[in-house]
């Protein structure tokens, strides 16, 4: 009978609390996923402290959660793998302090995770990679185009100078009356709008494979500030619509450039913005049409924001790369691969 390999996996790195029980890095057996965002929508995103204090309170119930859905005990467990960085700080310490400790009491070897690998392992749940790769990540911290050698060998090809994609949503989510987080209500919106403003698009052209979404960001805050001052209503889906254009046509843009120098097999689309419909339909139909030998692997919806199973995926493949950690493990939050 084959050996099972089960990871148990924490993933704290922003307002998520999450605890998985993966099996061989593709099965889900649990995944426990303890939101904060009503806590945070008041404040228009997320406080840090608060968010530590919601994980400290949620950790021990998501653990034993986890380890009763999977219906396994922790003798079953082959590894505990945690996310160890990029992230805030406190939320962070959290997850990797519950991590060591059960690793300790259980004599169980312990995986350090990065967190942006996770995102891209998500995309195994969908299906098995092949290399080499690329990755798109789009979330809340990070906008980074990825290129993957081999398994668990990552080089950053570009990256966001100044605000992620997903900040910029939050922040024009402020300015539109939008509670935190904004981008599903953005995203629903631009579908119903059409391109009327025709924002910047910062950087389309650029050679480099970096992002910039600062300038539009403050193109769109002093069209709706200008507006108002003046007194006039402007349609939101069309400011929406607009807004995420520009976002898209970016995006895409430089994932096709990176795509034509590094040709790859497969292109995963993974983050917390990934699960945008109009992100998905354009990176589909670009891909179809400009790189129909490249598979498309989009993270499922439901796995796109932070949660443990992404971590277990991961962590699973890093144990299988002999990597271990200590139990001096720390945070680090400027985590990058």
């Amino acid at each position: 009978m084959a050996t099972r390999n089960l990871i148990l996996a924490f993933e704290t790195s922003c307002d998520e609390t999450s605890i998985a029980v993966v099996e061989d890095g593709k099965t889900i057996l649990s995944n426990i996923v303890a939101t904060q965002i009503d806590s945070h929508k008041r404040f228009g995103g997320v406080v840090p402290e608060v968010a530590s204090r919601h994980h400290i309170e949620q950790i021990t119930r998501c653990l034993d959660e986890a380890l009763t859905t999977a219906e396994v005990t922790y003798d079953d467990l082959t590894a505990v793998a945690v996310t160890y960085g990029p992230g805030l700080v406190g939320a962070l310490l959290i997850g990797v302090t519950a991590a060591k400790t059960v690793a300790f009491a259980h004599h169980l070897p312990l995986i350090p995770v990065n967190h942006m690998a996770g995102h891209i392992y998500a995309g195994r749940f969908v299906s098995e990679f092949e290399f080499p790769q690329m990755a798109l990540l789009v979330s809340g911290g990070h906008t980074e185009l990825v290129y993957i050698k081999s398994e668990n060998e990552f080089e950053i090809l570009g990256e966001t100078r100044d605000d992620a994609a997903g900040e910029a949503y939050d922040k024009i989510g402020r300015v539109l009356g939008v509670n935190y987080p904004a981008g599903k209500t953005i995203d629903t919106w631009a579908h119903e709008g059409n391109d009327t403003f025709e924002f910047p698009r910062a950087m389309e052209k650029d050679a480099s494979y970096d992002f910039s979404f600062s300038g539009l960001k403050s193109a769109f805050i002093n069209t709706v500030h200008n507006a108002e001052q003046r007194g006039v209503e402007l349609n939101k889906q069309d400011l929406a619509a607009s807004f995420q254009q520009s976002v898209v046509d970016v995006l895409a843009e430089k994932t096709d450039r990176a795509l034509d120098r590094y040709p790859v097999k497969q292109l995963v689309l993974a983050g917390g913005v990934a699960a945008n419909l109009g992100l998905r339909e354009r990176i589909e139909r670009d891909m179809q049409e400009r790189h129909p030998d490249t598979k498309l692997i989009m993270a499922p919806i439901k796995l796109c924001g932070d949660n443990g199973a992404m971590v277990g995926a991961a962590g699973y493949v890093a144990y299988q790369h002999q990597q271990r950690a200590e139990m001096n493990l720390n945070a680090d939050p400027g985590l990058s691969f």
